[in-house]
């Protein structure tokens, strides 16, 4: 009876074990999917930077601009380091050119990464840092303008909190790639690690290609059998039993190991509590037969063990229900940093609009700046001439174009601001005439606004910066397409009913593009050659969040976008 206890309790340990390490190892793959899903737009969006391919040609302007960007992006995304490197394999620019470790001036030819950018376009190389020492995912993107490799953008991600994250579960997580290295793990004496003995060709490699430093370790972490895992940890050898799920690398394994020690330790419990059962109905029976007040004895000593068993079932379903609670808690988190990630996007987005709008601000600065140098040169005759009237007219007009400047500048300023997403009550007319202040020189001659002098007034559910980022996405794109018409116009008209107001943008460019027309509020389809194709998915997502939407019109010959809001 003990022999048959002991193995239903082993197979009854192995599979709650193996259960719970398939669950942990889905959702600590789901959280190292959603930290790459971030980090793995970077480059994507850089790639679009004007200041990118200027400064890879060695403008030095564009270099120092370029070095404040990467900084910036850095500290706002979490990433470990940006940095550019040119078509020799020398880093321009870097977010850490301030400090003594900085990367501008190396060398990285003899980088995978590199190589591999610069012959196919991508690549992604998990390795030990050369300057830093510090492990990471390096995610490279090669920039090329006229058909020519100017170089690549590096983006470098370290996964110190996600294996934090990983570590605050029971056992040990890894990620491994497809030679069985460990790259990311919740037992740091397990980095670099082979879950299996290397051969003495795939050693010799991995010394020459410095990838993980130049004496990388080769025992192995743990020794494995199937789902058994046996390893030595803080001097004590410990069970595990494993399991692995595909991760967002290539050929990459996320694999969790759960401790066998608790799970046997309470299946053994049941089976002694099994056991304990039986030989209490054995006494029952012998009290049966030998006398009465032996069998009442027996009968209250059973329903005791019963109750304690209760006890004991009750208390591991509470400790099951707190796993539970603790999954879906993991789950809110990762949400959270999607909904984070969104948001980084549609700065990302505000900024590359900040480029096409910054020559039209220049201009509209300008003016204002001769007329007051002409004024105050004026006032100041007029004083010496004792015209004290005409001077103080002058004055005040000099103080008026002040604050146009102001307003410009201070539109600039809350337009490319990082903010969080809020709703309000602000006027259609205050977020066209923001827009228009931003779009600047571009949009004179070309944009007619009919809005009705009511419908401006009228109040919208939603953030005035942002609906001005949709409104700067759409009229923008407008503007592209009505560039080199004849005639070139974009109309901007509204209507409205008792619980919405419609804003009409109208072109008068050669429409849609047809192999677009389908897809052209998806991520990444555009028609530009140099477009990225995120300004309208993103102006669409905004609108939905203001309960709202942003839709295609099919009259017209050119484009005609629909922007509906809800009325405050």
């Amino acid at each position: 009876m003990i022999l048959a206890g002991t193995r239903w309790a082993e197979t009854t340990a192995r599979t709650a074990a193996d259960r719970e390490a398939l669950t942990l190892a889905r959702t600590h793959a789901g959280l190292l999917t959603s930290e790459l899903q971030k980090f793995r737009l970077l480059p994507l969006v850089l790639a679009e930077y004007p200041d990118v391919p200027v400064a890879l040609a060695g403008d030095a302007a564009a270099l120092r601009r370029l070095d404040a960007t990467l900084e910036l992006l850095a500290t706002r995304t979490d990433a470990a380091a940006l940095y550019a490197i040119d078509a020799r394999g020398r880093a321009v620019a870097a977010s850490n050119w301030r400090s003594e470790a900085s990367f501008v001036g190396q060398d990285y030819t003899f980088r995978r990464y590199f190589t591999e950018a610069m012959a196919r376009g991508t690549s992604e190389l998990f390795a030990l840092g050369t300057v830093s020492g510090r492990p990471g995912l390096y995610l490279a993107r090669r920039i090329d303008r006229g058909g020519r490799a100017l170089g690549v953008i590096v983006v470098k991600v370290e996964f110190d909190r996600l294996e934090r994250e990983w570590a605050q579960s029971p056992g040990a997580t890894i990620l491994t790639d497809p030679r069985g290295l460990i790259l990311v793990t919740s037992v740091p004496a397990w980095r670099f690690h082979p879950i299996r003995p290397l051969d003495a060709a795939r050693r010799a490699r991995l010394i020459r290609s410095r990838q993980f430093g130049a004496a990388p370790p080769f025992t192995p972490a743990f020794a494995i059998d199937g789902r058994d895992v046996r390893a030595i940890r803080d001097a004590r050898p410990l069970r595990y039993r494993s399991a692995s799920v595909a991760a967002p690398l290539d050929g990459g394994t996320v694999s969790h190991l759960t401790p066998l020690r608790p799970a046997l330790a309470g299946a053994r419990t049941q089976a002694a509590l099994g056991g304990l059962v039986l030989l209490l109905v054995v006494a029952v029976a012998g009290g049966i037969a030998w006398r009465g007040a032996d069998r009442r004895r027996s009968q209250t000593q059973a329903r005791e063990s019963l109750e304690r068993a209760v006890v004991q079932r009750t208390r591991e379903l509470r400790e099951a229900n707190a796993r539970l609670i603790v999954e879906s808690q993991e789950r809110a988190e990762a949400d959270r940093r999607f909904r984070a990630a969104r948001e980084e996007l549609a700065q990302a987005n505000r900024l590359g609009s900040l480029g096409q709008i910054t020559a039209g601000v220049a201009h509209e600065i300008n003016q204002p700046l001769a007329a007051i140098r002409t004024f105050a040169e004026n006032g100041a005759t007029l004083l010496d001439r004792g015209a004290a009237d005409a001077a103080r007219d002058t004055l005040g007009r000099i103080v008026a174009l002040t604050d146009r400047i102001a307003t410009i500048t201070g539109e600039l300023r809350a337009f490319a601001r990082r903010r969080t997403p809020s709703r309000g009550a602000p006027t259609l007319g205050a977020a066209i005439e923001g827009t228009l202040l931003l779009i600047g020189e571009r949009a004179r001659g070309i944009v007619v606004d009919t809005v009705a002098a009511e419908l401006r007034d009228a109040r919208v559910v939603g953030d005035r910066i942002r609906l001005e980022q949709i409104l700067v996405n759409v009229i923008g794109n407008a503007l592209d397409a009505v560039a080199g018409c004849d005639q070139p116009e974009v109309r901007i008209a509204a209507s409205a009913t008792a619980e919405t107001l419609t804003v009409r943008i109208a072109d008068t460019g050669p429409g849609i593009d047809p192999a677009i027309a389908d897809t052209v509020f998806e991520p990444f389809a555009s028609a530009k050659p140099e477009g990225l194709g995120l300004g309208l998915a993103i102006a669409r997502d905004i609108a939905r969040e203001f309960g709202g939407e942003l839709t295609v019109a099919p009259d017209g010959p050119g484009a005609t976008f629909l922007l509906t809001l809800r009325r405050a």
